[in-house]
């Protein structure tokens, strides 16, 4: 196994435990840091942006030029590109709302009066957000495993953003399930596995994709790997980010992700 795989298996590991790290902080803090989520969010979403318009878009274009030509190229990385949004729109279309992942969760919803503990209903939705968190994970890891393997530098970045937004998704898993139950470690454990649902994707990739990999499916791969990141940016992490707190702080979270991720492009070229 190559130094690269490794490192994607690796990477992509990392972007998913992230959901226990957001269990971990609903068990131990006493209040959520809103301006943190606020801007961490944000930045996540810029970092996402920028380099699915500037990098990804780019080399899946290149990819099917080189292979198709220039028209027939373009076409199918608007094509491509468009169909990743769609992908990631139809699953979070099929969870119910009330399961949804990017419900908002904060730690002060764990000091709930003793009498509401061991509540059925809450339990379902705490296991139904864990598999939603899994179902979206799961191309996410796809997109962080592929990423790495075609440039490392690019690899890390989709997977520290990935990792940011996978921090509230834990605490959304752990609230409900904790608040149902009484039991950190059932909460914990749920919110941990519902992680594991990115390096499944990258085995997925490594075993059915690797085998296939050539300059059209890498190109199908990075454009509708770029709709995902723009889909879940717009939808997911700019909304939670301004009810988090305050619109600017989550905007000026997107100009530091977008910054930190123009400078990094330029030092690696």
């Amino acid at each position: 196994m190559s130094h690269d795989v490794i490192l994607a298996f690796l990477f992509t590991l990392f972007a998913g435990l992230a959901t226990g790290v957001g269990s971990l902080l609903a068990f131990f803090a006493k209040t959520t840091n809103t301006k943190f989520l606020s801007f961490a969010l944000g930045f996540s979403a810029g970092v996402m942006i920028y380099v699915s318009f500037i990098d990804i878009i780019p080399k899946a274009q290149e990819a099917f030029v080189g292979d198709l030509g220039e028209e027939e190229g373009s076409w199918l990385t608007v094509i491509s590109f468009f169909s990743g949004m769609l992908l990631i729109a139809l699953i979070d279309r099929f969870i119910p709302k009330s399961s949804n992942p990017h419900e908002l969760k904060k730690v002060e919803d764990m000091e709930k009066p003793g009498s509401a503990l061991k509540d059925p209903a809450l339990l379902k939705m705490g296991m139904f957000t864990a598999l939603a968190i899994g179902i979206h994970n799961f191309p996410e890891g796809i997109a962080t495993f592929v990423s790495t393997i075609q440039d490392p530098a690019l690899g890390l970045a989709i997977a520290i953003a990935v990792a940011i937004h996978n921090i509230p998704e834990g605490i959304a898993v752990s609230v409900p399930i904790y608040y149902a139950t009484n039991d950190k470690k059932k909460a914990f454990r749920l919110s941990f596995l519902s992680g594991l649902a990115e390096p499944v994707g990258a085995v997925v990739a490594f075993l059915i994709l690797m085998p296939f990999l050539n300059d059209v499916v890498f190109g199908i791969i990075f454009a509708m790997v770029a709709g995902i990141m723009v889909f879940i940016s717009l939808d997911e992490l700019l909304p939670a980010a301004k009810k988090y707190d305050e619109a600017h702080l989550s905007i000026y979270g997107v100009m530091g992700g977008m910054a930190v991720m123009a400078i990094s492009l330029l030092l690696i070229i």
